[in-house]
């Protein structure tokens, strides 16, 4: 426990991490890589030129200064970074090395205005946080490997079926090695798969949404192709496509994220996705319809014409029953779109559509997509008088606001 003294010491730096936050984190891994360049094999290296992991790394570290006698306030973050670690492979000694640098960092950016006492103040919480990550850690560690099917760390998985669902996105069924069980999941949650790219000096290290109900026998996962020169995004998700066949061998971690269908609840949900971000929608939907066949799907999705538009099919064959509903948005469809009648709406899902097809604000919102989608989605429900508790929402990659 930390003294009184401790807490207003650390909560008075409060201001200056909010100025400052970024500053400090970008400082941070510069100094963490400079001096473990094998740290690179862990983290996102695209989220880290793109300044994602900088700017998810200061919010979290404000919030810790900010809620410091308080650190229940926020276990909901720190259980979501949790679960992330835990299907990255962070383990209890890399905290050591992050207080040491995130210290220097700190000290490094503020200057003289980092006196000892507050750098002091300082390595005694981050010690406490630390602690608290590594205990929520240490029970998703053993809840990953003592579960029927579980494991530890990344196992050998084999690509049992390739799919291109469209001009942009493909599936990929994987199967284990030793055809043993596979864990089981909850709709919403992702694996990470642990890539040796030849010509890449470090190894990479992604998570994708789970794209199929649990309990298959398989986990499908649907990429979407990240286009563009260079591009950082791009590099497993092109290698996955241009490069992995049937029959090839992925290691992948267990299941994890936060991010997961409630079906204790029996009320309607409504499942709103943008481009890729229908992959977690679609184990949500499949679930619904096999164990709560009663309950109520609204289904939307917005992409920009049928060319990328993936896993129709399966949604369209789902809507016949009667109890799912699907609306497809497109903003930019096709002549063959047009002729065919591949979508409902041609445009943006907006305030005024959602308000008129919606009318149940006691539903459950589950959405994911493009931030801009999000954000979106996130206003529009807010100001629709949608509780707050009864919105849920992924982001792919680091948090960030959507305020």
């Amino acid at each position: 426990m930390l003294d009184q003294k401790t807490i207003e010491i650390v909560k008075s730096t409060v201001p200056v991490l909010e100025e400052h936050g970024e500053k400090i984190t970008t400082r941070f891994y510069q100094l963490m890589f400079g001096n473990h360049p094998e740290l690179l094999n862990i983290f996102n290296h695209a989220n880290q030129k793109q300044g994602r992991q900088q700017r998810a790394l200061a919010s979290a570290v404000y919030a810790a200064a900010k809620y410091i006698d308080n650190l229940e306030t926020i276990l909901p973050v720190v259980n979501q970074i949790a679960q992330k670690h835990r299907s990255l492979g962070i383990k209890p000694e890399h905290y050591p090395i992050v207080g040491k640098h995130l210290l220097l960092a700190i000290k490094d950016v503020l200057g003289d205005a980092a006196t000892d006492e507050i750098m002091d103040a300082w390595a005694e919480a981050y010690g406490v946080i630390a602690d608290a990550f590594i205990s929520v850690e240490a029970e998703m560690y053993n809840e990953a490997a003592s579960q029927k099917g579980g494991w530890d760390g990344f196992r050998p998985f084999f690509v049992d079926k390739k799919v291109v669902e469209s001009d942009v996105i493909t599936s990929f069924y994987l199967k284990p090695v030793d055809h043993k069980p596979i864990a089981d999941f909850q709709p919403g949650q992702y694996i990470s798969i642990k890539l040796e790219i030849e010509g890449e000096k470090y190894t990479h290290i992604r998570q994708y949404s789970l794209s199929d109900a649990p309990g298959k026998g398989y986990y499908r996962i649907s990429v979407k192709r990240e286009a563009g020169t260079p591009n950082p995004d791009g590099t497993v998700s092109n290698y996955l496509h241009d490069s992995v066949e049937e029959g090839e061998i992925l290691n992948i971690s267990a299941p994890a994220g936060d991010f997961v269908l409630d079906t204790s609840k029996k009320g309607p949900v409504v499942l709103l996705s943008g481009g890729v971000g229908l992959t977690p929608m679609m184990s949500m939907l499949k679930t619904l319809v096999e164990v709560q066949p009663e309950r109520k799907v609204t289904f939307v999705h917005a992409a920009q014409n049928g060319n990328v538009h993936a896993l129709r099919d399966e949604v369209e064959e789902l809507a016949k029953l009667d109890n799912v509903t699907s609306y497809f948005f497109y903003d930019s469809p096709t002549e063959e779109d047009r002729e065919n009648h591949r979508f409902d709406v041609e445009g943006y899902v907006t305030r005024e559509w959602l308000e008129e097809k919606i009318t149940d604000k006691e539903a459950d919102f589950y959405f994911c997509g493009p931030f801009p989608f999000m954000k979106a989605m996130n206003r529009t429900l807010t100001d629709l008088g949608v509780n707050e508790e009864h919105i849920h929402f992924e982001f792919f990659g680091p948090k960030a606001s959507l305020v």
